[in-house]
């Protein structure tokens, strides 16, 4: 019976020690996500209002023309307005928190500040819409954006990478096609 008690002392002597550094370790890896610091490097940046590229363009099929309207007459593709969000989002998961967001962003007149994911230097000149009646797909710059939740950069712009699709694509390597 002594040597009973002693086992059960020993074991209980261990109990308090191991669940303090299970609370402990829990809240620090709670803290690290809440920080962002334990996703993979290559999730991309997180944005005031999720959205999933992965859902619209693979498996709603949605074209990234639907969204992207102008970037076969501008130079930029530029974020769509709110209100093409809502030619969908105001009639199918209208419920949904972050669908209620987007709608109270609209009717107020605030604009969601989304977090640029793709930059150019700004004596770079880069028109969307030249690339694409040319026939150069939108993944040859972005990769598979189809299959990303959040946007992650495919490529480094920068000069060798442009000159290099311009050498395969016959295009000119005139400097002042790029640099204005």
């Amino acid at each position: 019976m002594a040597s009973d008690r002693k086992g059960r002392q020993h074991e209980s002597s261990w109990g308090r020690p191991l669940a303090a550094l299970a609370v402990l370790l829990l809240g620090a890896l709670s803290a690290l996500m809440l920080l962002d610091r334990l996703y993979p490097v290559d999730l991309g940046q997180r944005q005031p209002i999720p959205f999933s590229h992965r859902v619209h363009a693979h498996t709603k099929t949605i074209s990234c023309l639907m969204c992207h309207s102008q970037v076969l007459s501008t130079a930029r593709a530029g974020i769509p307005p709110l209100e093409t969000c809502l030619l969908c989002h105001s009639r199918i998961i209208r419920t949904h928190p972050y669908i209620a967001l987007l709608r109270e962003h609209y009717r107020s007149g605030r604009p969601v500040v989304w977090q640029r994911v793709n930059w150019l230097p700004e004596f770079v000149y880069f028109n969307h819409a030249v690339h694409l009646v040319k026939g150069i797909d939108c993944s040859r710059c972005h990769g598979n954006v189809a299959l990303m939740d959040r946007v992650v950069p495919a490529q480094k712009f920068e000069m060798g990478f442009c000159i290099q699709c311009h050498r395969e694509n016959k295009a000119t390597h005139d400097c002042f096609t790029c640099h204005r």
